[in-house]
């Protein structure tokens, strides 16, 4: 899917007077210009920028699902932009700055270089970066600790799985993604040591054409069970297993039961809208402290959803598994494992 041109926000002609006053005066142009926007009774301002289409029904929708509750909670003036590169992050991440956002979200670990270069610039304004680990004065890391339901996943695809082989499929080889994988192949094993765990990256998370082909290639290699996390290109792996017989995939971020209700026999999510929300409102409260910003299983943003449609695939004895599993995941004596890709000492937003 190729992305559209990129939008550019203007600084409003108004505020070029003010501009040129404050350079007078001694002032940075970053902070001039953001002193500039800083007027009395201003509203709450968010925006979003997201690596990939918002309709791609997983990591993007979700994320502008998140802006959307914002506005509509918190009465914000918000704004998306969707951008390919990363001079266009740093670019974009300034702009909105300039214009004094009060809150920025990068959607993505990759976004977390041009966050901790635009920071210092623009220190009336809190930028985060989803799933990304570094900490600075008005920059914080969003971090999901997804890897507890990607375990269980993993548990009801050892279990369940008929062939002995079960796969994984990202987007691109990222940190947070690779401990996702890590904890669903964990959990495979737990329960089918001698399971077989196939894996691939499409190589970028637009290209559903590609993660079909994938998926299709795993299928040939005998898998039964897909564990995906590909956004856009995801959704390819769902037409390869309604192509093929007996195949089913793990829906990922958003809960996509729905959007292949006859091969997603679960949905490893993230509500995102709740994480953004509760974020936001430290920030319009002025109550933020940067921070790694840590959302667990306890937190209510991360579960394991399984579809209701294709409840009679798993048998009792699968359920029994997956509800012993998740009591001694709850009980701390299940942990599954994850990437130390990022401080895990951060407090979790309440």
């Amino acid at each position: 899917m190729k992305y559209p041109a990129k939008n550019r926000l203007k600084f409003p002609v108004g505020g070029l007077a003010i501009l040129a006053g404050l350079l007078g005066s001694g002032c940075s142009v970053s902070e001039s210009r953001q002193a500039a926007s800083d007027g009395q009774n201003k509203p709450f301002r968010v925006a979003l920028l997201t690596p990939g289409p918002i309709t791609d029904q997983s990591w993007n929708s979700g994320a502008f699902a998140g802006l959307t509750g914002i506005r509509d909670s918190l009465k914000a003036v918000t704004s998306h932009i969707q951008v390919k590169t990363p001079a266009e992050f740093e670019e974009n991440f300034e702009q909105y700055g300039a214009q004094g956002y009060d809150l920025v979200f990068g959607h993505g670990f990759e976004f977390q270089d041009a966050a901790e270069r635009v920071g210092p610039k623009f220190p009336r304004t809190v930028y985060i970066t989803t799933s990304g680990n570094r900490v600075a004065p008005n920059v914080s890391p969003m971090v999901f600790g997804l890897e507890e339901p990607a375990y269980l996943a993993g548990v009801l695809a050892g279990a369940a799985t008929k062939s002995g082989v079960v796969s994984t499929i990202g987007g691109t080889e990222l940190p947070p993604v690779k401990s996702l994988f890590l904890a669903f192949v964990a959990g495979a094993r737990s329960v089918n040591p001698n399971v077989r765990v196939l894996g691939s990256y499409v190589g970028n998370w637009d290209d559903a054409s590609a993660g079909r082909e994938q998926a299709l290639a795993q299928i040939q290699q005998g898998t039964d069970f897909i564990f995906q996390n590909a956004d856009a290109a995801g959704l390819g792996t769902f037409q390869a297993a309604r192509e093929s017989r007996g195949v089913y995939v793990f829906g990922a971020n958003s809960n996509q039961n729905d959007v292949a209700p006859d091969v997603i026999i679960a949905s490893v999510v993230i509500d995102l809208p709740r994480a953004f929300l509760s974020v936001a409102r430290e920030v319009k409260e002025r109550r933020f402290a940067a921070r790694v910003i840590r959302f667990d299983a306890n937190s209510g943003v991360v579960r394991l959803v399984q579809n209701p449609k294709l409840a009679h695939r798993i048998t009792p004895l699968v359920q029994g598994q997956l509800d012993s599993v998740q009591r001694l995941m709850d009980s701390g004596r299940i942990v599954p494992p994850r990437l130390n890709f990022v401080d895990t000492t951060g407090a979790t937003a309440k």
